[in-house]
């Protein structure tokens, strides 16, 4: 399980899942192992702590016992990760002492992304001059090449895929991000790899729906891409939905024009 966790570390980069995984895995190595690589200070304490620990005949029965209920009810979780149709986060008796756990059953071959756009045009169509925002971290531009995150975790960019999976109504926070752009906001500009309007902020803001692709070798690009259509219609500051949407959510401040 080591050497797996290890390989996903160096091939996966799935952030902190992994560290955090490896953590309970090293408890399981045997005390003598352990006490070869570990410094001599913390092995001395571990083996003081050894000799003070009185176990009793019931402590003993009492983790034996535990060890069975936990063996006897992890068999219907070992059978659901054997099927071909698994079933996450699920606990299978109604105590939720041994459950599944994981966000997909299994990995995919594309991903849906949103990527946003501005244009300083004063009609928001076709033929405006949009330039998108790159995220750190986030497919965007075709010809990007992906960066290795691990074990850091771009909270936003993470939370964008998730976005892309579902609706603005289920994200609101994500028209706030679109208010936060209009707004040439310095907090939400310090979490994007570039700022595609650097003298002014953007007229309207759009959010279009993309499906990546890994490109083939020799391509040239790292993605291939393909819109599936709009996420966000083109929004500006006055915009009445987005003040409306905003104002429910109570994210306007008073100060601010239209915020009311």
């Amino acid at each position: 399980m080591l050497g797996f966790q290890t390989l996903l570390i160096l091939s996966g980069n799935l952030s902190f899942l992994n560290y955090l995984t490896v953590v309970p895995i090293l408890a399981c190595f045997d005390d003598r192992l352990l006490a070869r690589v570990l410094p001599a200070r913390l092995v001395a304490r571990a083996e003081r702590a050894r000799r003070d620990a009185q176990a009793s005949r019931a402590q003993a029965v009492a983790s034996f016992a535990l060890v069975a209920l936990v063996a006897l009810l992890s068999l219907n979780p070992v059978a659901n990760l054997l099927s071909g149709r698994q079933i996450m986060n699920t606990s299978f008796e109604p105590f939720d002492l041994v459950n599944t756990y994981g966000a997909f059953g299994s990995v995919g071959r594309e991903r849906d992304e949103i990527v946003f756009e501005g244009t300083s045009d004063a009609k928001p169509d076709a033929d405006s001059d949009w330039r998108a925002y790159e995220f750190p971290c986030k497919p965007g531009d075709p010809a990007r090449r992906p960066c290795v995150v691990s074990p850091y975790q771009p909270r936003l960019a993470w939370q964008l895929w998730f976005a892309a999976m579902s609706t603005p109504e289920r994200y609101p926070w994500t028209l706030r991000l679109v208010w936060k752009l209009l707004h040439a906001d310095p907090s939400a500009l310090a979490l994007l790899e570039s700022n595609p309007f650097p003298d002014a902020p953007p007229r309207f803001i759009r959010a279009d729906l993309y499906r990546y692709r890994f490109a083939a070798p020799g391509s040239g690009v790292w993605w291939r891409r393909e819109k599936l259509g709009p996420w966000l219609p083109p929004l500006g500051s006055d915009d009445p939905r987005l003040l409306r949407f905003l104002r429910a959510y109570g994210w306007l401040d008073p100060r601010t024009p239209g915020g009311g």
